[in-house]
């Protein structure tokens, strides 16, 4: 079928708007750069509020669809759950090999322990001068109450089929057999997390510095390592690198009925309380 254009618009000099218009018709108009943006931010985790696979895998498929110049990532996060770090980085690593797109992560505030692994994804790291990142390391936290538990006459009763089933229980003395115990469950987990580290950042890294220590750096203390490649913000390196008039294209996650109505109350407390005591590490 052949195109034919009004007379009006061969007659004089086609504007931004009627250009644009019929790219889809002329595809040898050139193209700006589509470059969808994938905000990472907040802890990791199943809450509802957190970062996770389930929450995140439409997002991220629908980034790498339609074969876009790149995709970036934009991370803020301080951490969570390494099982959900792995799967989120895992899939968008895949995909970006199976399509051939470079990913490009941006750090803000914070990148540590999750929020690096997840950063790792990318082809490679730019962060501000003043963002921390690292923290390549493994926590377990949790509180003990035996001597208010004496002070207040409380007796605790505990019966398990299995040694192990009161593990770290608050409720009782810290027990040497605990610590061992989960050390021992936390090394290869750490150790998952040096290699996926490892992998991503090759060479690059300085192994002479004992960055596998779950220290944290700043900006340029982080680029002199090898943690990251470069100060940079995400408009001007990705219109340094795609061209000046490069699209971004944010994607974001969708609020649910109820969290849109501010009725999830209970889920979002609680998950406050944890988000604010990992980022409180970082002082923010």
């Amino acid at each position: 079928m052949a195109l034919t254009l009004p007379r009006r618009a061969l007659a004089r000099k086609p504007c931004k708007a009627y250009l644009w218009h019929m790219r889809r018709f002329l595809p040898f108009l050139p193209k700006p750069a589509i470059v969808p943006v994938i905000r990472l931010g907040g802890t990791i985790g199943t809450g509802t509020r957190a970062l996770n696979d389930e929450a995140l895998a439409p997002l991220i498929e629908r980034a790498f669809k339609r074969k876009p110049a790149a995709v970036a990532l934009l991370v803020n996060s301080p951490g969570g759950s390494a099982v959900q770090s792995s799967l989120i980085a895992a899939r968008i690593r895949r995909l970006a090999d199976e399509k051939k797109v470079p990913v490009h992560a941006f750090v803000e505030d914070v990148a540590a322990s999750g929020g690096y692994w997840l950063a790792c994804a990318a082809d490679d790291i730019w962060v501000d001068d003043s963002s921390i990142v690292g923290s390549i390391g493994v926590i377990f936290a949790s509180f003990g109450f035996p001597g208010l538990m004496a002070k207040q006459g409380v007796e605790r009763r505990v019966i398990t089929a299995g040694k192990s089933k009161s593990l770290a229980d608050p409720f009782l003395p810290q027990k040497d057999e605990d610590v061992a115990r989960l050390k021992a469950l936390q090394a290869p987990i750490h150790q998952a997390f040096i290699d996926h580290v490892k992998s991503s950042r090759g060479l690059r890294l300085d192994l002479t510095a004992d960055l596998f220590n779950a220290d944290v750096w700043v900006g340029k203390q982080a680029v002199d390592l090898g943690l990251v490649d470069g100060i940079a913000h995400i408009e001007p390196k990705l219109k340094a690198l795609y061209g000046a008039k490069v699209k971004l294209a944010p994607l974001g996650r969708k609020r649910g009925l109820f969290q849109r109505l501010g009725l999830s109350l209970t889920d979002e407390t609680l998950g406050a309380v944890e988000d604010r005591a990992l980022w409180a590490r970082y002082g923010l």
